[in-house]
């Protein structure tokens, strides 16, 4: 199935670095979520997904697919002329942008929007970040936490919690008295140094303030799920562990849309969308990040359950404009594989397949945060 005039809404992306950030990056670091040194400069050139990409890449500007030659021709253009070229080539309708990755090192929405239409995803753990260290107690975080989500800022259409990168999935129900008292601990320890919030008893009471505040706008909230850098601890990144919060009847009316495919957990992350109705999931990351047969197969893990109108196109696109494209190719490539071997064993029929395209592309998302868009326009 050829599904390149279906146009794309990428509803999880991140801001692409300023010029002179990403001038002191080696490019393959834009390719893998490794951050050792050996892996960026040595390691990552030897993916399949980098040798796959540096021909992509070079097809599209007509280049040498060599690294050398790449860089040079991304020289010659300039970033705003590359940018451009990347997202006609990606045939974009909109951009759903979290600009709390390495905040101070993007380009604001402000220069995306020079090339697309762009909503904001709020980062729930930044913003604490923010407000702990020019709050003097937990009565006054906590307030100034809830009004600068209650309402949702204007243009912001989701919220996104990176618990999992943090204190893991386990989100558990915690006392007011309780996220005081280490919110007490938190701000002894501060000393005037950068906060990066692990607490998982301050995490798990913020993310479940946030989500009351979700529930009364109807606002979908996006969970990193699945694999990331480092940081992450991979064992507690799978969505199962969000049962709990699942259960929980006063956040049942809140969309909770599981990124990344939750890879490698993608059977279990289409269980979820199955059985709980509040459940979606995306597969940016894993597309393009995976070779062509494990994206293939994780598309087709998930759809073994999730209904076709619980997932969603995105690239999870950062840094670099390169992403952007490279999502957009390899989600319609993949999407469309998998589709026409479903028709071979009479699962859908093409009509049928058809249609599914355009819902997993851009109609699911488009319905999804239609509710936040409304309210976004009416502030």
């Amino acid at each position: 199935m050829n599904l390149a005039d279906i146009p794309l809404i990428d509803q999880h992306a991140h801001n692409i670095l300023k010029p002179e950030v990403a001038a002191q990056s080696p490019y393959p670091a834009a390719f893998t979520e490794g951050y050792d040194p050996e892996i960026i400069n040595y390691h990552a050139r030897h993916t399949f997904f980098y040798r796959r990409s540096l021909r992509d890449i070079a097809a599209l500007l007509n280049c040498e697919a060599e690294e050398t030659a790449i860089l040079a021709r991304r020289e010659n253009l300039g970033l705003e002329e590359l940018t451009q070229i990347y997202f006609q080539a990606a045939n974009l309708e909109a951009i759903y942008l979290d600009d709390g990755l390495q905040p101070g090192t993007i380009l604001p929405l402000s220069w995306h929007e020079r090339f697309i239409p762009v909503q904001r995803i709020l980062r729930l753990e930044l913003l604490a970040e923010q407000l702990i260290p020019q709050s003097p107690d937990f009565a006054t975080f906590l307030a100034r936490f809830n009004s600068e989500l209650d309402p949702p800022p204007l243009g912001v259409v989701a919220f996104k919690s990176i618990a999992c990168y943090r204190s893991g999935l386990d989100i558990q129900s915690v006392a007011d008295e309780v996220a005081a008292a280490h919110f007490d601990n938190l701000k002894q320890q501060l000393h005037n140094q950068p906060l990066r919030l692990t607490d998982k008893p301050l995490i798990d009471f913020l993310l479940q303030q946030a989500l009351l505040i979700a529930a009364k706008y109807r606002l979908p909230v996006q969970f990193h799920t699945g694999y990331g850098d480092p940081s992450l601890d991979l064992r507690l990144a799978n969505p199962l562990n969000l049962r709990y919060l699942l259960e929980l009847r006063q956040y049942r009316c809140v969309p909770i849309v599981l990124l990344h495919a939750s890879y490698p957990y993608m059977q279990q992350a289409g269980y979820l969308a199955s059985v709980y109705p509040q459940v979606y999931l995306d597969f940016g990351l894993a597309i393009p990040f995976l070779s062509v047969s494990g994206m293939r197969e994780a598309i087709r893990q998930m759809l073994e359950l999730t209904p076709t109108t619980k997932l969603m196109y995105s690239s999870d696109a950062h840094s670099i404009p390169e992403l952007y494209y490279l999502g957009a190719k390899w989600g319609r490539q993949v999407l469309g594989e998998v589709l026409e071997q479903a028709i071979t064993d009479s699962d859908i029929t093409i009509a049928e397949a058809e249609a599914i395209s355009v819902a997993i592309l851009r109609e699911n998302a488009l319905i999804l945060y239609q509710s936040a868009h409304e309210t976004s326009t009416k502030r």
